[in-house]
């Protein structure tokens, strides 16, 4: 582990691109939190967003700390049906399973129409709840610290990436999950998401690598193409209020006379 800090033009590209991963993944973990949360009593929801991303920072932080160990989680752990797993593709597998029983949980319930029952009505304890960010966060944050430690062994570069990034959405947590909350096309849309990504990290798990460009372009394009719908949805909600108001004077004057 290298703590000093010679700073490099080299050194600055690496920390400008661990901090767009670490940006990248904690948007990610925001938008899960925020629907985990949101089974929460409204007055614990916004707590136990800022203490989720909390931990997964300090969780992010210490696996880098510990950056040795989790390169010994790539040695072979047991085989099985003539197939090796490795410490690290176990917990793909498992985190991946996880994530992907917890999207097609809440597409479920949304298209069921359980969830407007269950927003804010406090179905959920804050510990299970606080639970399934931990294991969400050690998912995320496995995958975020062996692709770092892989560009960089300055310990100092990526703790900063991390506290910086999350520092960001600590401030930024609030109004994503209020955003995602109010608009059911980009929840179900981020759930859809995290079942491509529970899928990508099983695949992982057993050996089978996927470019990780062949996921995130998708997704960006998707974000582009609901982004341009909710601008047209807007505008079109501005053209039928201009139309409605000249309507609702002429009818006015009528009234009155």
């Amino acid at each position: 582990m290298d703590f000093s800090l010679d700073i490099t033009p080299d050194l600055l590209a690496v920390f400008a691109t661990l901090f767009v991963l670490e940006l990248v993944l904690g948007v990610d973990n925001v938008i899960f939190i925020s629907i985990l949360t949101n089974k929460l009593p409204k007055e614990q929801q916004n707590k136990a967003r800022i203490l989720g991303l909390a931990l997964a920072m300090v969780l992010r932080i210490g696996l880098v700390l510990v950056a040795g160990w989790i390169i010994t989680l790539e040695n072979e752990l047991f085989a099985l049906f003539g197939m090796s797993f490795s410490g690290k593709e176990v917990i793909l597998i498992l985190g991946g399973t996880f994530l992907l029983y917890k999207a097609v949980k809440e597409i479920h319930h949304k298209v069921e129409g359980h969830e407007e029952e269950q927003s804010g009505a406090g179905t959920a304890t804050f510990a299970a709840v606080l639970g399934q960010i931990l294991i969400m966060d050690l998912v995320f944050s496995l995958d975020s610290v062996i692709t770092a430690v892989g560009m960089t062994t300055n310990m100092i570069v990526i703790i900063t990436a991390v506290v910086v990034s999350f520092g960001l959405l600590l401030f930024a947590a609030r109004h994503i999950a209020d955003f995602v909350n109010r608009h059911p096309t980009v929840k179900m849309l981020a759930l859809s998401f995290l079942m491509l990504i529970g899928v990508f990290l099983i695949a992982e798990g057993f050996g089978v690598h996927i470019e990780k460009a062949f996921i995130y372009g998708p997704m960006v394009f998707a974000v582009i193409v609901e982004a341009l719908n909710l601008w047209a949805a807007a505008r079109a909600k501005k053209r039928r209020e201009r139309t409605a108001a000249p309507a609702a004077d002429a009818q006015a004057v009528e009234a009155d006379k």
